[in-house]
């Protein structure tokens, strides 16, 4: 009896190891040869090698003068760095639970003002410098409770101390180092000696941690080469959980705004990694790491905002895109490399983004090769996954449309499977709520982060169904645990594509199903299969709005900003469109959007025959 219990239980070790090593060789890695004894031969040994190396400077300060991408860009580094003497120096004060803003701040004036000093060598420059980092390195701590503070402060001080190549006083270079060690790397390497949850995390925490404690490590090498080998390596180690994420395809499962956020870091440690190795480790050829740039470039609707599903900000800002430069330069491929935004003047450009300075290393580096262009028709799979619907660069009318799947479970994720925006002749007559401030939630008490099924998330207009233009049974929440796999995809002159949405609308429904159309250059056609079951009593076609909405007999007409679109309930025509404003918004926590509203088509269970309801809905604009 215990031979075959010990036999039973052995069978059951060997199994249980066999699937975790199957599941860990799921994620490709990075090449992780870090060791202190490759460390101290292969770490060059003079500064600057964060990102800049002498050979980059050099060709900067040859180009920067001539080439008009880069002299206007640095005209508004100068400009941003010279705003910042009129500025108080940084204070340790938090917003509710987090660091961060004083953090980024820190970063965005090392950018604007190391980028000086490289180019220049400005004892004005160099003294502010000093004390912006003397400032920070007395605060008690950089707040290791919210560790992307730490992050990023990390970064900014081993850019102040890389880019200064030596020049700081000596007490303010010892300070900084000890800064890095003692408030930085060693708070990353919990007491109780397991990983931060970050370290191997599936989200941007991942990438900015990461990256911030390799920057904060290569600053630190020669005081403590042990310390910076274990935090390198385990960076090395625990990047792929993260880089993973954008397979299969490119989709960055959290938004377009937080690819920016994250693939600035993954882009800048890769930058840190070459100039300080001479390799990035495999980021570049990371499966479906290049193929992100379709999704950045393509998330970029005519009208200047965002396809901003998941927790996006609606809008982007005026200048060239810095992050996606570094894929046009790996590249070459033009459609990444946004001259004409580089180009508008500095006055315009106003505040830079954070980044802006160590980007200049790999925008002098750019050198237009060619390369595949941007479809008109896109989908990317993957926890997230999007089809993108475009008229191309020369349209008239601007056609832009992106519908999803997904879950609610997705990081930053909300309830909106099968939802869609549209937009035609410059308006978007489909939206997507959007996001809101964090802070303000959580000031409240507000459960923000808990996404499971009864939390308190899902009752934001922002985070739930009944903000986004999808389908709702019964009047109740999408299961937040469902996820909506996009089932077949075609592109062509009429692209489409069909999500299922059975698990979104389980215990709701049997089955569901929604078809996007492209059927012509003015239009889309929703069309929806659903397969009731006992527990089905009414189902809502619905999409949200800004539009004025006028009722027909067999639809309505929408007009906004001069425009005019037709919505046809091509399906049943017998019952009337309905709208319902929400201005104001249903909770004072909601996001109050002016003139928002959620047209709706409204089902009985018991109108439909057989069990089986199809839902054929086409929005239709005008030529110019």
């Amino acid at each position: 009896m215990y031979s075959k219990l010990r036999l039973v239980l052995s069978l059951i070790f060997i199994v249980v190891i066999f699937s975790a090593f199957a599941q860990e060789e799921e994620i490709p890695k990075l090449d992780n040869p870090i060791s202190t004894s490759y460390l101290q031969k292969n770490l060059r040994k003079f500064s600057p090698r964060l990102v800049f190396d002498k050979p980059i400077v050099k060709d900067l300060q040859k180009k920067i003068n001539t080439d008009p991408v880069l002299k206007n860009m640095y005209a508004a580094i100068q400009q941003n760095a010279e705003s910042i003497f009129a500025e108080p120096l940084l204070e340790r004060e938090m917003e509710g639970r987090r660091l961060l803003g004083v953090s980024r701040e820190m970063l965005y004036r090392i950018n604007m003002l190391g980028f000086v000093y490289l180019m220049e060598k400005n004892p004005k420059v160099l003294a502010r410098i000093n004390d912006e980092v003397l400032a920070v390195c007395n605060f008690t701590d950089w707040n290791p409770s919210h560790f992307l503070d730490v992050a990023e402060m990390a970064t900014a001080v081993a850019f102040a101390l890389d880019w200064t190549a030596g020049d700081l006083p000596k007490s303010t270079q010892e300070l900084a180092k000890k800064s890095l060690i003692e408030k930085a790397i060693m708070p990353s390497w919990p007491e109780d000696g397991k990983n931060p949850s970050w370290a191997y995390g599936t989200n941007n925490w991942n990438q900015v941690c990461n990256g911030g404690m390799i920057a904060a490590s290569i600053a630190i090498a020669e005081v403590n080469p042990e310390l910076a080998t274990k935090t390198i390596h385990r960076a090395l180690d625990g990047l792929p959980h993260s880089l993973v994420e954008y397979g299969p395809d490119g989709v960055y499962p959290e938004g377009s705004t937080y690819w920016a956020y994250g693939t600035s870091f993954s882009v800048i440690t890769a930058a840190m990694l070459e100039s300080a190795f001479g390799t990035d480790f495999g980021h570049w050829e990371f499966p479906a790491f290049k193929e992100s740039a379709f999704f950045r470039t393509l998330a970029n609707a005519p009208s200047g905002w965002y396809y901003n599903f998941a927790d996006c900000g609606d809008q982007r800002s005026n200048a060239g895109d810095f992050t996606l430069a570094w894929f046009a330069t790996k590249s070459g491929n033009p459609h990444y490399f946004e001259r004409d935004r580089f180009l508008i003047s500095p006055e315009k450009l106003g505040k830079l983004g954070r980044l802006a300075g160590a980007s200049m290393a790999w925008i002098s580096q750019y050198e237009e090769k060619g390369g595949e262009g941007i479809p008109t028709a896109w989908k990317g799979e993957g926890s997230n996954p999007i089809v993108i619907f475009t008229g191309g660069e020369n349209d008239p009318s601007h056609y832009y449309f992106g519908g999803k799947g997904g879950r609610g479970m997705v990081n930053h994720g909300n309830m909106d499977a099968g939802s869609f925006i549209f937009e035609l002749n410059g308006v978007r007559w489909s939206i997507d709520p959007g996001n809101q401030n964090y802070n303000d939630l959580e000031q409240t008490g507000f459960d923000l982060w808990n996404r499971s099924q009864s939390s308190e998330r899902w009752t934001l207009l922002t985070k739930n169904n009944f903000g986004h233009s999808t389908l709702t049974v019964n009047n109740s929440l999408h299961r937040t645990e469902g996820q909506s796999r996009l089932l077949s995809f075609s592109d062509g002159e009429q692209p489409e594509a069909t999500f299922d949405l059975s698990k979104t609308l389980e215990g709701q429904v049997k089955s569901a199903k929604r078809k996007f159309l492209k059927d012509s250059p003015l239009s889309i056609t929703i069309e929806d299969e659903i397969e009731l079951s006992e527990k089905t009593q009414l189902i809502t076609w619905q999409m949200m709005t800004l539009a004025d909405v006028e009722i027909t007999k067999n639809g309505a007409i929408l007009k906004q900003n001069g425009k005019t679109l037709h919505l046809q309930n091509l399906s049943h025509p017998e019952i009337m469109v309905s709208v319902v404003s929400l201005d104001p918004a249903p909770l004072e926590l909601d996001r109050h959007i002016l003139g928002l509203k959620r047209i709706e088509i409204r089902i009985p269970a018991w109108t439909v025959k057989g069990n089986q309801a199809k839902i054929i809905v086409r929005l239709s604009g005008e030529s110019e």
